[in-house]
């Protein structure tokens, strides 16, 4: 998981890595100066023993996300739950505005029919055995986009003055005329921000995009070629997506026929010089 979002892993190579011994730490720059600090934590029975029994405060001090993973197949659910509320009591001891996301993942293997039932019935069993904590829950696979939607949220909930952030961006789209703009981390693909002035109904297209664009990416680094921008095009509908600072792509969608490309490629480059200013301050902080 944290190889396709942080290491431009795609799906099928990860076949080839091996389960998280211990701990692994690893440091990622997002944003060009927000670094996450990503503890993984291997699951297996004895490593687990090991963080609340001698490692509980160094592991659990000082976080600003606990992100616990479920494996949706795993056949002993009631200790799953058990080494979850350690987790917790841990968090709420040492770092107690800490916020909780849970992935059901591997969601894939279930049966399609079946795959909303259990989904609801782990999120409320999850969300009982929290309190007095809240739970954000989402359900996901590194087959498809959901994987997108989860760190986005996850990664959003981390960015300081996110709301200035989409302020701007509600302007940019006024000046645009645009019906939406959306705003991307360079590497990762993963959403940043958002302002819709139109809404699409399709509540799922932004991680289909962080998913299609990170994927048509991995194909133009395995040509020796960069993604750089994109345009498309047809009678009622222009998206661009094309880079906006020096740690972000932006996505403008347009469904009016009568604004031209060179117009909206020019409220682009002229805004670059003002979001890279805005992001400069936003992070230097």
């Amino acid at each position: 998981m944290r190889s396709i979002i942080f290491s431009n892993y795609i799906a099928r190579d990860t076949r080839r890595l091996g389960a998280t011994i211990d701990v692994e730490h690893s440091h990622v720059r997002f944003l060009g100066n927000l670094v996450l600090n990503l503890w993984d934590c291997g699951g297996q029975e004895a490593f687990m023993e090991n963080y609340f029994a001698s490692q509980r405060d160094h592991i659990f001090k000082n976080v600003e996300v606990l992100i616990y993973v479920f494996d949706v197949e795993s056949r002993d659910v009631e200790k799953d739950m058990h080494y979850y509320q350690s987790c917790l009591e841990a968090i709420m001891t040492n770092s107690k505005d800490a916020k909780i996301f849970c992935l059901i993942h591997k969601m894939d293997l279930v049966q399609e029919d079946q795959r909303e039932k259990i989904y609801n019935e782990r999120v409320l069993e999850l969300q009982t055995r929290s309190l007095p904590l809240q739970v954000i829950p989402f359900r996901t696979s590194i087959w498809d986009e959901t994987l997108y939607k989860a760190w986005s949220s996850i990664v959003y909930s981390l960015i300081p003055n996110v709301q200035l952030l989409e302020s701007h961006l509600d302007n940019f789209a006024k000046i645009c005329e645009a019906d939406e703009i959306v705003l991307f981390e360079r590497m990762t693909f993963l959403v940043i921000a958002h302002s819709t002035r139109v809404d699409n109904g399709d509540i799922h297209r932004f991680e289909k995009i962080s998913n299609i664009i990170k994927q048509f990416k991995l194909s133009c680094s395995r040509t020796q070629g960069s993604f750089q921008s994109m345009e498309v095009r047809h009678s009622n509908f222009a998206g661009f997506i094309d880079y906006l600072t020096g740690n972000t792509y932006v996505m403008v969608i347009m469904s009016d026929p009568t604004i031209q490309s060179a117009a909206t490629l020019m409220n682009i480059s002229i805004a670059r010089k003002h979001f890279e200013k805005l992001e400069g301050a936003q992070f230097s902080k």
